[in-house]
Order: C-alpha cells, then structure tokens, then sequence
C-alpha cells in the first residue's frame, strides 16, 4: 500500500510539474530540483557513471528533448561531442541554442585554465577554459541562481515560489559552506596528482596542489616515459594521493601508487558518479573526505 501511495505521488508530481527540464548531467539536475521543486520534472541525459566528454547520443535522449521546456547543459565545451547533433534532431525550438529554453550555465562562471592557444598539439583542450567548474561547492549558489531566474522567465506565474526556493536553497547552503570550509582547513597545502584535470576548481578553492597529471595532455592516454617522469616528480614533492576518477582506466594509477607508497583515492565527478554521493552535500563531502584524509 505504501508503495502504491509513493508512486501515485511521484506520478502526480509529474502531472503537474508546469516545466519539463532536461539537464546534461546529475549535479545540474541535483540543483535544477533544489530551486524548482514541485513546479518542475527533472531529466538528467547523461550518466555519472560515464565520462561527461563522451556521453553516447541515444535515440532515448531525443524523445526526452523532444517533449522539454528547458534544457540546462554544463557549457564550457564538455557537450561538445555529443549534444549538438541531440538539440539539432530533436526538432524542438524551446531548447536550440539562444531560445528562451536553452541555458549554458558556463555563461554564469569565471572559468579558469582558459589556454593561450587552441590545437590538436595540445591534446583536448577546452578553448572557454576548464569546464569542470561543478565540483566547487562555493559556485553552486551562482548555478542555483542562473536556473532560478530561467525558470523564472519560462514560469512567470510562479515566480515568487523560484525565489523563495532560491533564497531558502542559498541560505542553507551558505550555513552547510561554514562547516565544509572549516573542515577543509587542515588540508591546504597538501599535493596531489590527478589524473584528468577534473577537480581544478575544487583544489584552487582550497589551497590543494595538483603537481601533475597521469595524462600527459588532456585526452591523450599515459606514456611509460610520461609514467616514469611523473613517479619522479611525486618522490620529489613528496606526493602521497593520487586522485583517480570512476571513468578513466585505473592501472596506471595503481602502478604509480605501488612504486611511491602513494593511495589511490576514488573522488566523484558528479552526483551519484560514486556509491554514496547521490544527493549534492554526499557529493561535496565526499570530494572532501577522500583528498583530505
């Protein structure tokens, strides 16, 4: 029975949703649902458990744009090669770039790691800069209020419920970036490798230092000479912590790891990527527990 009563509410919800919000990953859809709550159905395109570059473009994805009000996408380059043909073939005006129901929430972020130049030379880079900006806790007001005010301009009816929300998300959140700041304290300073240069922002915010990368350029696989030039740099910073993603092959880290005493720390890129990290504070705090213990 109780069963049947969960179902026949999340239906309900559903029914009267005033926005269907289509999300490319699960940290904006996370947020989307904090500032639309019961005004909005949220679907999330791409899984966390995949790399977010290379999300594959199902036809199951076209039947979800298809029928969206909003499309919310990270930006910064990271949909670059596999929305556009998505937003092209769906055939729906509300979500082609620049409509009313298209938001690029890069537009809202000072993005960092932006190159001086643009070339295959380089590996894959991101010529806006590093599009990873998610897993800094302290933009997620910033996120939180460029989807408040879309929905906003899309639900003008319930504006006020947008705001409230907003404002009741924000004031919690700043409460929640007390404690999670304060608790970081202890780890500025410390050095690290990462493999992709995933958690930039998050290692900036706190004073962590990422003295290399496994790859050797964004994109490009690891070398042994790259490997071997690595292992030498960590003995030399005295680098203990490697940070190693869901997506990314896992043998090298390892082998690195055995040659410098170093650990292997699983961190998640986005909400859910990791067992335990299925709601935005699990997914902060995980970041933060894993680099910093």
């Amino acid at each position: 029975m109780k069963k049947i009563v969960l179902i026949t509410l999340v239906l309900t919800t559903a029914l009267f949703a005033s926005l269907k919000v289509d999300t490319t990953y699960s940290t904006l859809g996370a947020i989307t649902k904090k500032v639309g709550g019961d005004l909005v159905s949220v679907t999330v395109l791409g899984s966390s458990k995949y790399d977010p570059h290379f999300i594959v473009p199902k036809p199951s994805l076209l039947s979800k744009l298809r029928r969206a009000d909003l499309l919310i996408m990270n930006g910064g380059g990271l949909e670059l090669g596999w929305l556009p043909p998505l937003i092209q073939n769906a055939h729906n005006r509300n979500i082609q770039n620049g409509a009313k129901g298209f938001l690029d929430i890069s537009h809202s972020i000072n993005m960092i790691d932006k190159p001086v130049a643009v070339s295959r030379a380089f590996g894959d880079v991101h010529a806006q800069g590093n599009p990873h900006y998610s897993t800094d806790p302290h933009l997620v007001p910033i996120i939180a209020k460029a989807i408040a005010e879309k929905l906003m301009q899309l639900d003008e009816e319930n504006a006020d419920v947008y705001q409230k929300n907003l404002d009741t998300f924000t004031q919690k959140w700043q409460e929640y970036l007390k404690g999670y700041d304060a608790e970081l304290r202890s780890c500025k300073g410390k050095k690290v490798v990462q493999y992709h240069e995933l958690y930039n922002y998050f290692l900036k915010r706190y004073g962590i230092e990422s003295i290399g990368n496994i790859e050797p350029l964004p994109g490009i696989a690891p070398s042994s000479k790259h490997t071997l030039e690595l292992l030498m740099k960590m003995k030399r910073n005295g680098v203990k912590t490697i940070l190693q993603d869901v997506y990314h092959e896992k043998r090298t880290a390892k082998f690195i790891a055995q040659k410098v005493d170093a650990k292997v720390v699983v961190i998640p890129h986005d909400v859910g990527s990791v067992k335990g990290s299925e709601t935005l504070e699990d997914f902060y705090n995980m970041i933060a527990n894993r680099i910093c213990k």
